[in-house]
């Protein structure tokens, strides 16, 4: 399993020579106490091979490129900072040389009114816009801190870091991700069609297998073979299963097996699953409780053979490393126009329900296929507290990848049903409604409990130049 918790950023200090040498000490040895307090590993010129450790020459560029270069497979952003004016064509030509294609996130000092005198005088504010500049006609895209200038110990400067490290994430795993597609598209389903090129051209790679592989080797399995059984009591440890039959749980325990290790055979770091109805008609459960767990262990996974779905789910799983789940825009609330029911099956990570999760059935699917074929779902609600919602769809029509990205709240509201389900309010519910409809998106939304949309936003929009609707209201 990919940590994604360990991250590096290589750190650029900018410095123009006529600025005072003590403003770039300063502004170094700030930087890197704040990367340390946060935690981040990093790559930086030491003050013996350029003056102060800074870069402002075409020479201290190719030194901080080669630098770079070395530690390419760690560096996963580059932070350029700026203690005063700087040297724009040193910060564009050091990421121009040493090639990486991360993420770029500039900050600048803010000036102190009362030392705008020669020793003590920075003009990072009118310094920053010149790097931005130069990347620009570089064609290096960047990020931005939330103000424009902003000092390295500031909360707000930490926040932004902490950003930039989900846009990192979501852009640097997002790019190179490996799907897998289990089984086929439901008949029924045209909502879940996709375009694996669209998603190739991203860097998105998709895997597939067939649901007859998957029954042909499970069946295979015996039920006293050794994976089984801890399969089985992972899922024992994971959910109550005391209203499922133990022969439901052991049929799902072989399934977790093969989908395991036919991912970990492929590096697949994420999942969609024909859940719907050759699952349950063919090998008689559902397959929800495997899901669930794979999403709480931050390898999500889609049912529907959702495969934009998951990729929604896991581009919002790297955003703040929280596990996400697929839903479905599913019921209004009553008349409040800017509240409504999240819905599915059961399939939603253990983190969404608390300590309401249980293992159970599906009514709507048992009504066609029987009850006794669709044990395995993952029934709870979930309570109130932050809420992001997104999707990622290809528009095959026009030839390209587009998205919405969104925050809103879970509430406590009561609703009276099964499965895994949620009430959540959305300011402009009903315009975000409208641009779903009128766009062609998908029923199905990914959800995480913690804020992400800003980071998502970043990340689509200014690393993969996808077309984005943030809605705010």
């Amino acid at each position: 399993m990919i940590d994604y918790s360990k991250m590096t950023l290589g750190v650029i200090v900018g410095n123009r020579d006529f600025f005072p040498d003590r403003l770039v000490g300063e502004g170094r040895q700030d930087i890197l106490e704040v990367l340390s307090e946060l935690g981040i590993n990093v790559v930086i010129l030491d003050e013996e091979t350029t003056k102060l450790g800074a870069v402002e020459t075409w020479e201290n560029a190719k030194k901080c490129a080669d630098l770079f270069k070395r530690r390419a497979d760690r560096i996963d952003g580059i932070l350029v900072t700026l203690p005063n004016f700087g040297d724009e064509k040193g910060v564009a030509d050091t990421i121009r040389l040493a090639g990486l294609n991360v993420p770029v996130l500039i900050q600048a000092y803010p000036d102190e009114l009362d030392k705008l005198f020669v020793e003590r005088r920075r003009d990072a504010f009118c310094g920053k816009i010149s790097v931005c500049n130069n990347l620009y006609q570089y064609g290096i895209p960047y990020t931005l801190t939330r103000m424009h200038t902003v000092h390295p110990k500031t909360d707000s400067f930490k926040q932004d870091l902490r950003d930039f490290l989900g846009v990192c994430r979501v852009v640097n795993h997002l790019r190179n991700a490996r799907l897998g597609a289990i089984g086929a598209r439901p008949n029924a389903f045209n909502t879940t069609r996709y375009s694996e090129k669209l998603l190739q051209a991203s860097g998105i790679s998709v895997s597939t297998i067939d649901l007859s592989e998957i029954f042909g080797r499970a069946n295979k399995l015996a039920d006293s073979d050794t994976r089984v059984r801890q399969s089985w009591e992972r899922i024992g440890a994971y959910i109550d299963t005391r209203l499922v039959p133990s022969e439901a749980v052991v049929k799902q325990a072989k399934l977790a097996v093969v989908i395991d290790e036919w991912m970990q055979d492929l590096d697949i770091v994420a999942s969609a699953i024909q859940c719907w109805t050759s699952l349950q008609s063919n090998y008689g459960v559902n397959v929800c409780t495997i899901m669930s767990m794979m999403s709480e262990s931050m390898m999500p996974s889609a049912c529907e053979v959702d495969v934009t779905g998951v990729a929604s789910m896991y581009a919002l799983q790297l955003a703040r490393l929280s596990p996400s789940a697929l839903v479905d825009w599913n019921n209004n609330y009553g008349d409040d126009p800017d509240k409504c029911i999240l819905f599915h099956c059961g399939n939603w990570a253990k983190s969404f329900l608390g300590n309401e999760a249980r293992m159970y059935n599906a009514p709507i699917l048992g009504t066609s296929i029987g009850i006794e074929n669709t044990y395995g779902t993952v029934e709870g609600k979930t309570p109130a507290g932050p809420f992001s919602y997104a999707r990622i769809t290809t528009d095959d029509r026009n030839g390209q990848i587009k998205t919405y990205v969104g925050d809103g709240a879970f509430l406590d509201d009561p609703v009276e049903t099964f499965g895994s389900r949620a009430v959540v309010q959305v300011a402009g519910l009903q315009k975000l409604m409208q641009y779903v409809c009128r766009n062609g998106f998908e029923h199905h939304a990914a959800m995480t409990n913690t804020y992400t949309a800003s980071i998502l936003n970043e990340a689509f929009t200014t690393y993969f130049g996808w077309e984005t609707y943030y809605h705010r209201v």
